[in-house]
């Protein structure tokens, strides 16, 4: 099993497949899923091609599947529950004998069908149809030649009515419809090259097909009494025994064909030797699959003399990327993919998506009840991942929902992990472990008294006070903010920080990626003249903001805090190399150290810019190589990554704060939904009051659901995609790879299944 951090090293092969054996080979390789191919005929048609033949015939036969099929939905009785059903087990592809008996079969089926419930279908036939409408009769051995032969090529309206008929039946229903209809008719009668059950005596009888061609009202009157008075009432149950057939081998004959017609596909990418005794391929396969793909081509030519083998290439081109993924992986590398496919062997962000965005989704959306029902939602997905209904449900939302069911499972859980932090549930706090604020020692001590209490609105509580704060909340935030004035200025502070510092780490993290890319690919150049500098300008400057807002939490008691500097305003200073008096330092040396680390991000800025053309200018020069060296296109590119990198800091940091800004929106919305809706109901009494709860909670639910769930986590969800895309992996990704689609027929027959 490959990597999730590294894509799996893919190599160029050249297949030699024998003549005699390339069909099994290929089939072999399409059961396994194992290889790419490329198209050695790029110039070629596709009607030039060498199995265009094939390909054709194959397709005849699904048209006739697809006709089949819509006969079995319109006219079988009772009617199937969904789609046909898939053949278990999948069966192998045919050999060209064995399609030549599908086809055969298949054509007969089909013939037999159409005749049986051909019933009063009135046609148009115009001068350029009346070729099209013989060669349809002539395929069921149906000759209308002389009938349109005696009427000019204009508008003629026809009309016909078909079905079965016994034998010995076959001249009496013959002789009355000539004598009732006096000869302006046109009968064919053909027997059916099986044996059908007779519904009455259980015998099995070769029945006669009839057709009738009339042109007529009054004509088409008599035709129809005498047809349902003499034969067509056990039409119906001949229809229903060839339905029956087709439903029990259908769905073996298309996957059948598909098969065929893929590998064929596949052939006619080929080019044939010198010789013509084989076919050449090539393909991209994973390295670690090598053993497995020479034991394809050896089991598939084991009838032959010669056995199939395959070479390793050396490609100019860059290989495509392949991670190995499952349905928990899947959904995360979908959202990856979406901003672009990994180049080859490069660092991929989905290892590290899997656990950055649910909780970037969860510091949006945090809400220990909201996140209940997210949870709930996704692990009934994933409980019934295997159902049917659900792999193959036709909505496109939901089948997008379906996709990422492990994904939403995550964004659930990290939800209700933030909202216990948040210390919200419906927007209503929870009081786990008791609040650590005291009341009792403000009254003890004479601060809060009947005075004071009947003379103000608002009390504070002093934390300064012996007992009245005893320790920080074991977990999360103090259940007494709920309760608080000045509760949105403290969570405005709080989650403003944690936005910053959060978008900080994560924007360090992503520049600390792209050592690996530098490192693997050979750049260690890179390393001195792209990443150092780039990482000295994001630590002494936005990592230094937040040492800054830290040291302050730790370092100042609440007797301190009145007097605690403005962090604002200190990195402001940093930047004017100044002093404010009435902000007081944080620390002893403040300033000399905020001047080194302004320095420092400033050399770093020309080193990027320079450093990085310079070096590939003096090695192009000391190695004297023929190519030309673009300087100007070198030196443009680098000082326009210099100016998206540094400007980019500022701005992806500014960016971060949505993650404060959606906290804070998605709060509000939860608590205005419950002081507007349900506190109203609450306030009701008695057995009316139960009625009015459960009217009202189920319109409470319904907004919850509507509003909260979907509205809110469809913003939360898109905010968090942006801060991947955008903030975290264009500092390491640049994603303009292409991604390894093997030949398989798993994806091919049932393309739900990766899902």
């Amino acid at each position: 099993m490959g990597s999730m951090f590294r894509s799996e090293e893919v190599c160029l092969v050249q297949l030699f497949l024998q003549s005699g054996s390339a069909y099994n080979c290929v089939s072999e390789l399409g059961e396994l899923g194992l290889v790419e191919f490329r198209d050695l005929n790029p110039t070629v048609n596709a009607f030039q091609r060498k199995f265009v033949g094939e390909v054709r015939r194959c397709e005849e036969l699904e048209k006739t599947f697809t006709f089949l099929e819509q006969a079995i939905n319109r006219s079988l009785s009772p009617p199937l529950q969904g789609p046909l059903p898939p053949p278990h087990p999948t069966p192998l592809a045919p050999q060209p004998r064995e399609l030549i008996t599908i086809e055969e079969e298949s054509e007969r089926l089909a013939r037999d069908a159409v005749v049986s419930f051909v019933h009063n279908q009135e046609v148009v036939l115009t001068g350029s149809t009346k070729k099209k409408t013989k060669l349809f009769f002539k395929k069921f051995f149906f000759y209308l030649f002389i009938f349109f032969s005696t009427f000019p090529l204009h508008v003629l309206f026809l009309s016909f009515v078909a079905g079965v008929v016994h034998p010995w039946k076959v001249p009496s229903f013959e002789r009355l419809l000539w004598r009732a209809c006096r000869g302006y008719i046109i009968v064919d009668f053909r027997e059916m090259e099986d044996r059908l059950e007779h519904p009455d005596t259980g015998e099995m009888v070769q029945w006669t097909v009839f057709l009738i061609s009339y042109w007529g009202d009054q004509i088409g009157q008599k035709v129809k009494k005498i047809c349902d008075w003499w034969v067509l009432s056990q039409t119906e149950a001949f229809l229903q025994q060839l339905l029956m057939r087709a439903v029990a081998v259908l769905p073996q004959w298309k996957v059948r064909v598909q098969k065929c017609k893929a590998i064929q596909l596949v052939l006619n990418l080929c080019s044939p030797s010198v010789t013509d005794k084989c076919l050449i391929a090539e393909a991209w396969c994973p390295v670690t699959k090598l053993p497995e793909l020479q034991n394809a081509l050896r089991e598939g030519g084991s009838g032959s003399g010669v056995d199939s083998f395959y070479n390793r290439l050396p490609s100019s081109t860059s290989p495509p990327t392949l991670f190995p993924l499952n349905s928990f992986t899947v959904g995360f590398q979908n959202i990856v993919d979406a901003y672009g496919v990994a180049s080859y062997r490069e660092v991929n962000p989905a290892l590290y998506t899997i656990i950055t965005f649910p909780f970037l989704f969860a510091i949006m959306f945090g809400d220990v009840g909201h996140g209940l029902l997210m949870t709930l939602a996704a692990l009934w997905m994933v409980l019934e991942e295997k159902d049917p209904k659900l792999r193959n449900n036709s909505n496109e939302i939901f089948k997008m929902m379906f996709g990422g069911r492990y994904l939403i499972l995550l964004m659930g859980l990290f939800s209700i992990y933030t909202g216990a932090i948040y210390n919200e549930c419906f927007s209503r706090g929870l009081n786990t472990f008791g609040s650590t604020w005291h009341v009792r020692p403000m009254f003890e001590k004479n601060i809060w008294n009947a005075s004071v209490l009947a003379g103000n609105q608002y009390l504070s509580m002093d934390p300064v006070v012996s007992g009245v704060f005893t320790s920080p909340y074991p977990f999360g935030i103090d259940p007494v903010w709920g309760l608080a004035n000045n509760k949105l200025t403290f969570l405005n502070s709080y989650k403003m920080k944690m936005s910053v510092i959060i978008g900080i780490i994560h924007m360090t993290f992503g520049v600390c990626l792209s050592f690996f890319n530098y490192w693997n690919f050979r750049q260690i150049s890179n390393v001195f003249f792209v990443l150092i500098p780039e990482l000295l300008f994001m630590l002494c400057l936005f990592g230094y903001l937040v040492f800054m807002v830290v040291f302050k939490w730790i370092a100042y008691t609440p007797a301190q805090s009145k007097t605690a500097p403005s962090i604002l305003i200190h990195f402001i200073d940093m930047f004017l190399f100044t002093d404010n008096a009435d902000n007081p330092p944080l620390y002893k040396g403040q300033n000399v150290v905020q001047k080194i680390l302004v320095v420092l991000a400033l050399c770093s800025v020309p080193v990027l810019l320079l450093g990085k053309p310079t070096y590939e200018y003096v090695t192009f020069k000391k190695r004297r190589r023929q190519t030309t060296f673009d300087a100007a296109d070198v030196f443009m590119h680098q000082a326009i990554h210099t100016i998206e990198y540094c400007l980019g800091c500022i701005s992806n940091t500014a960016s971060y704060l949505r993650l404060w800004a959606l906290s804070l929106a998605h709060a509000q919305l939860s608590e205005v939904l419950w002081v507007m809706v349900m506190r109203l109901a609450l306030k009701w009494q008695g057995y009316l009051g139960s009625v009015v709860l459960l009217v009202v909670f189920a319109f409470f639910a319904v907004l919850t659901v509507s509003i909260l769930l979907v509205m809110e986590g469809l913003s939360a969800f898109l905010h968090a995609l942006r801060l991947h895309w955008v903030e975290f992996q264009n500092k390491f990704y640049s994603g303009s790879g292409y991604r390894l689609n093997p030949f398989s027929f798993s994806s091919l027959i049932n393309p739900s299944a990766a899902t």
